[in-house]
C-alpha cells in the first residue's frame, strides 16, 4: 500500500495537500493578490492515490479556479529544502498553498513565508484541540490542521493473553514483559524509531513528555531541557538498549523498517503511528488477528504521544487567496475529512469522527488514537527547529548507544539548543 511509505515519515503527504485555510470567501492576513483564479498545491509526492479524485471533483465545479498539483520530492526533507529554497528568493508565489508539516508552522510563519489566519474562520472547535497548537506561532493562527496523528503502543494481543497480563501502562510493565514474556516466544521486547532522524527527535520528546519534561518553552527562545524528567525519560530509552529489551538493531529503525520488525512477527512491542496498526492486521500480515494497540505508556500511567501529522499554510505572496479560501473549505468539509480516514487511512483532525460506530467498526484503533491524541503534545517549537531537531538526533543517540551517559547527555542538549538559541 503506496500511502504508508508517506505515513511512517510523519509528514503525512495526503494531509499536507488536504489541510483547511478558511471558510468559503475568507481572504488570509497579509496575502498578497485578491479575487479568484487558478491556483497551486505544493506537496511532497502523492503516495496516496486518493488525492486526484478529491481535486478532479473541485475542477469539475470550478472551472475558473482549478487547482495544479506540484509534487515535490517524496522525502520531507527534501520537500522542506526545496520549499524554502523558493520562499526565501526566486519565484516567491510559484505555489499559492503550501504543504508543511506540523513540525515546520514556526519555522515558516517567524521569516514571514506565511500568512497568519482569522481564527473566527474556522470550524476549530470541532477539531480534536491539541491539534490546532501545531499550526500556531507567537499566538497567532499561521496554518490550519487537515490530518493529525499520534504514537501507538503496538502488542502482541495473543501472545499477552497467554500469560494472562495486560498491556503495559507503565514503563515498570512495559520493560518488565519486554525483558520476561518476549524471549519466551523467541522475539525482541521493544522497538521505537531510533535512527538518527526525526523520528528519534520524536521518541525522544516522547519520553521526555511522558516524564513530565519539556524541551523548549517560549516558542524556542527558552530551554527547558536540562530536567530531572528529560534524564529520566532518556535513561529509560538508554537502560532498554543498556539492558537488551530494545535490541542494538533497532537503533537502525526508521518507521518502515521498525514496522516491518512487527509485522514479520519479530517484536512483541512497538511504538509506531497507526498506519503500522492497519499494516500489520492486514491480509498477508504475519501478526493479522493478533494485534493490540493502546496509548504509549509512562512512568506512572499513560505518556505523553507527539503529534504528528500536516498543516496546511498559505503562502504571504499566494496569488489568489479568495480561491484558496474557497478551495479549502471544500477540502475541510466533514465529507472530505472522512474519506481522508477510508480512503487513505489517515487520521483527520474532526473529533466527531473519533466516535463514529460504523468507522469504529472499520478502523478499531480510533478510540485509543483519539486518547492518545487528546493528550499529545507537539513537537519543540521553534523558528529553527530543524536545528533544534539535529541536535536532539545526535544527542540522544549518543546515549542510547552508551557513548555518553543520559545525565552528561542531557546536559550537553541544553547547552546545543542555548547555542541554537543565541545563533538565531
Amino acid at each position: 500500500m503506496r500511502w504508508i511509505r508517506a505515513a511512517g515519515r510523519g509528514l503525512l503527504v495526503a494531509a499536507v495537500v488536504l489541510s483547511g485555510y478558511v471558510a468559503s470567501g475568507a481572504q488570509a492576513d497579509g496575502a498578497h493578490g485578491g479575487g479568484r483564479g487558478p491556483l497551486t498545491l505544493a506537496t511532497a509526492g502523492d503516495l496516496t492515490n486518493y488525492l486526484g479524485p478529491l481535486l478532479e471533483g473541485w475542477n469539475r465545479t470550478h472551472p475558473g479556479e482549478k487547482v495544479t498539483l506540484v509534487e515535490l520530492p517524496d522525502s520531507a526533507d527534501e520537500t522542506h529544502a526545496q520549499m524554502t529554497t523558493d520562499l526565501r528568493g526566486g519565484d516567491r508565489s510559484r505555489f499559492d498553498v503550501l504543504n508543511i508539516d506540523v513540525a515546520w508552522t514556526s519555522e515558516f510563519a517567524a521569516a514571514g513565508w506565511i500568512s497568519p489566519l482569522p481564527r473566527d474562520r474556522f470550524p476549530l472547535g470541532g477539531f480534536l484541540p491539541p491539534v490546532v497548537n501545531t499550526a500556531t506561532y507567537d499566538g497567532r493562527l499561521y496554518a490550519v490542521p487537515y490530518v493529525t496523528n499520534a504514537g501507538l503502543l503496538l502488542y502482541r494481543k495473543d501472545i499477552l493473553a497467554k500469560e494472562g497480563v495486560a498491556p503495559p501502562r507503565t514503563w515498570a510493565e512495559l520493560e518488565k514483559q519486554a525483558k520476561t514474556i518476549a524471549p519466551k516466544y523467541g522475539l525482541d521486547g521493544y522497538a521505537g524509531q531510533f535512527l538518527p532522524y526525526e523520528g528519534l527527535t520524536v521518541n525522544a520528546a516522547e519520553a521526555v513528555y511522558s516524564a513530565g519534561g519539556t524541551i523548549l518553552g517560549d516558542e524556542g527562545e527558552r530551554v527547558t531541557v536540562d530536567s530531572a524528567a528529560a534524564r529520566e525519560g532518556i535513561g529509560f530509552l538508554a537502560r532498554g538498549v543498556r539492558d537488551g529489551w530494545i535490541p542494538k538493531k533497532a537503533l537502525t529503525y526508521k518507521e518502515q523498517e521498525s514496522k516491518q520488525a512487527f509485522q514479520d512477527g519479530h517484536l512483541l512491542f512497538l511504538r509506531n503511528w497507526p498506519y503500522a496498526y492497519v499494516s500489520a492486521s492486514a491480509k498477508g500480515s504475519a501478526v493479522a488477528g493478533k494485534v493490540g494497540a493502546v496509548p504509549l505508556p509512562g512512568p506512572d500511567g499513560p505518556g505523553t504521544s507527539v503529534l504528528g501529522g500536516s498543516n496546511l499554510a498559505v503562502n504571504a505572496h499566494a496569488r489568489h487567496p479568495d480561491s484558496a479560501a474557497r478551495l479549502i473549505a471544500y477540502l475541510t468539509s466533514e465529507r472530505v475529512q472522512r474519506q481522508v480516514l477510508t480512503r487513505g487511512a489517515l487520521p483527520p483532525v474532526r473529533a466527531d469522527l473519533y466516535q463514529d460506530p460504523e468507522l469504529i467498526r472499520e478502523f478499531p484503533y480510533l478510540p485509543t488514537l483519539r486518547t492518545s491524541v487528546l493528550a499529545a503534545a507537539p513537537r519543540p517549537k521553534s523558528p529553527r527547529y530543524d536545528q533544534v531537531s539535529l541536535a536532539v538526533q545526535a544527542v540522544v543517540h549518543d546515549a542510547l548507544t552508551g557513548h555518553e551517559t543520559p545525565e552528561a547527555a542531557v546536559r550537553r542538549l541544553a547547552r546545543e539548543l542555548a547555542d541554537i538559541s543565541r545563533r538565531g
